[in-house]
């Protein structure tokens, strides 16, 4: 039973560390980037992968400190991923976050981790979050794949003129719902 509760957060609004400089702390920085480019990311690493480094001229608030991993740097954090390829760094980073009340994701631990990343499709301001509860990262990406392909990029058009639609609707808020449901009802299959 999944019993995940999907959110989507203001990254761009919180603090995240993101702790390693390899390939899974690169994969899990471009994931953070690329739904919030301005969100104040730091990454710790005692090294750090070039393709990192690049990403701090084309993200301003992405700043990188090479060092090891210490309790400090948690400090003034809203977020912790963990990407590092040692057990005993991932598992300590893991427990002082816990200590500290900071939500954590350890890569590829679900045991570990208060959230995980999914997978998402973006199609202009839609976005779809997709999780196998951790079961299968490899599926999410695949599905992921296939959203993107059967999805038409004219979405952004919809939106646009539902949102134009809905600023003009009078009434309160349960007759705007409904007249939005019928609006919305071709969807349906």
């Amino acid at each position: 039973m999944n019993n995940l509760f999907p959110i989507f957060l203001k990254i761009e609004n919180l603090r995240t560390l993101v702790v390693g400089g390899g390939n899974v702390g690169l994969e899990k920085a471009n994931a953070l980037l690329s739904n919030a480019p301005d969100a104040p990311i730091t990454l710790i690493a005692p090294e750090i992968r070039p393709e990192l480094v690049a990403l701090t001229e084309t993200h301003p608030n992405f700043r990188l400190i090479y060092d090891s991993y210490r309790p400090e740097y948690l400090q003034n954090n809203d977020l912790v991923i963990v990407a590092t390829n040692d057990k005993a760094v991932n598992a300590q980073v893991q427990n002082d976050c816990k200590n500290r009340r900071i939500l954590v994701n350890v890569a590829d631990t679900p045991d570990l981790c208060d959230f995980y990343l999914s997978s998402v499709v973006k199609k202009g301001d839609l976005k779809i979050a997709i999780s196998t509860n951790g079961k299968s990262p490899t599926f999410a990406k695949r599905f992921r794949e296939i959203l993107e392909e059967i999805l038409p990029d004219s979405l952004q058009d919809t939106l646009n003129n539902l949102q134009s639609i809905r600023n003009r609707l009078k009434g309160d808020f349960q007759e705007k719902v409904e007249r939005l449901n019928e609006i919305t009802r071709v969807m349906k299959p």
